[in-house]
């Protein structure tokens, strides 16, 4: 059975990710910024989705996921993001945990993941 937050609108749920970061002192640019980071789209493509209410399958059906996406891992609500076996809803929390990220202030070189070496 899918999971409700599939079909709900990531425009549902965005302006929350803004204000956890404008709790902490950074913003929707911010936001966008790892959004963009983890789904490869342009900040237009971006906000295509949020003004048409793409839902979030819609949304990551679109993306072109971040090949580095798999070096996103930790605990967000509760849930350790890498043993997340749905894939649709790993990349729901790989977004989550990076808003997460930017909300407790982690500097974007270490949110933006790269690999080592």
């Amino acid at each position: 059975m899918a999971h409700k937050i599939f079909s709900m609108p990531v425009s549902e749920v965005y302006p929350h990710y803004v204000t956890k970061a404008e709790k902490r002192g950074r913003g929707k640019a911010e936001v966008d910024e790892v959004t963009r980071w983890l789904t490869g789209f342009s900040q237009e493509r971006l906000e295509k989705h949020l003004a048409d209410g793409s839902s979030f399958e819609e949304f990551f059906a679109d993306a072109d996921l971040n090949p580095h996406a798999d070096l996103i891992t930790g605990v967000i609500c509760g849930i350790r993001v890498e043993e997340v076996e749905d894939p649709l809803m790993r990349k729901i929390r790989y977004l989550d945990k990076l808003v997460d990220e930017v909300g407790r202030g982690k500097s974007m070189e270490k949110i933006l993941r790269e690999p080592k070496g």
